[in-house]
């Protein structure tokens, strides 16, 4: 069992920055980690991932402005969100893979004017 706590979202203008924390129980350091997100009337999308190796992925539509990152010691998974925009805006979601998916209850982001 993965139990997973997400924290950082808010309310940012179109070019600020954000960073999405994501607290993990379980054993984290063999668990590979992601950040999806879902913004209203669209499905959940991936937006990077991380290996237990600490090998990333990121969706075209954040590559160069997002960056995913893990700090094993404290269990923790980060999304740094740079030069934000309006369709940034979503529900951020922090998933474990351990065999099977889990999953956070959510942070939302809004970037707006």
């Amino acid at each position: 069992q993965v139990r997973l706590v997400e924290s950082g979202g808010g309310l940012v203008q179109p070019g600020g920055s954000l960073r999405l924390t994501c607290a993990a129980s379980g054993t984290f350091a063999r668990i590979n980690m992601g950040w999806y997100r879902q913004a209203p009337g669209k499905q959940r999308e991936l937006v990077a991932t991380i290996t237990s190796g600490g090998n990333t992925n990121y969706a075209d539509s954040v590559k160069g402005r997002f960056t995913i990152s893990r700090e094993n010691a404290k269990n923790l998974v980060y999304l740094q969100m740079k030069s934000l925009k309006p369709e940034d805006t979503a529900v951020y979601y922090c998933n474990a893979d351990a065999g099977r998916s889990f999953w956070g209850q959510g942070t939302q982001v809004t970037v707006s004017s």
